[in-house]
């Protein structure tokens, strides 16, 4: 009897954990578009764009995927006040941007879930890590790669700096680590 009760609140434990677990992901998702899509909205309602430029075979992308891009605060925040785009940075998409197509000339379709060549729009970005979220403006200009793996709360900082427009005020290393000191985090991790 005594094994039993040791066995059911094993059980209980874990099946809390669980709840908990699935409790910080949202069952929303993230409105992922294509950047010729997000530019064509952005005419008929201006937003900035975010851009998760990511790979195949790229481990952190894949957890930014699954641990930021599925928290609740993160897709709320992001399909009100952002369009959201994923572009493969060594995928053979064409891709139209300011006019200008890219593509992918060197692109090898057996190479597809490796490294593979750089797509000429990652080039023209500026991306030279993995993953990137480049960020730009709502008329579609760059505004500012950031590179790494972010938890929730880290790219709440970027979210909220670039959609108030406070990124045009820092012009010095100085301003940027003042707004990150003063800081407050409001997304849950």
């Amino acid at each position: 009897m005594k094994r039993f009760k040791i066995v059911l609140a094993f059980i209980a434990i874990v099946t809390l954990a669980s709840f908990q677990s699935v409790s910080k992901t949202s069952e929303k998702k993230i409105n992922w578009l294509t950047l010729e899509e997000a530019i064509k909205l952005q005419e008929k309602k201006p937003k900035k764009i975010i851009m998760d430029v990511y790979t195949n075979w790229c481990g952190p992308c894949k957890m930014l995927d699954k641990h930021t891009f599925h928290n609740a605060d993160v897709v709320n925040y992001i399909n009100e006040h952002y369009y959201a785009v994923k572009f493969n940075a060594e995928g053979d998409d064409s891709v139209t941007y300011k006019d200008k197509t890219y593509t992918n000339p060197n692109y090898d379709p057996a190479k597809a879930n490796r490294r593979n060549s750089a797509h000429e729009l990652t080039r023209t970005l500026g991306v030279r890590a993995y993953p990137t979220m480049v960020f730009f403006d709502e008329e579609g200009n760059y505004i500012a790669p950031i590179s790494g793996y972010l938890k929730p709360q880290q790219l709440e900082l970027y979210l909220k700096l670039f959609k108030t427009d406070k990124h045009k005020d820092m012009d010095t290393q100085e301003k940027f680590n003042e707004y990150y000191k003063n800081f407050e985090p409001t997304f849950k991790e």
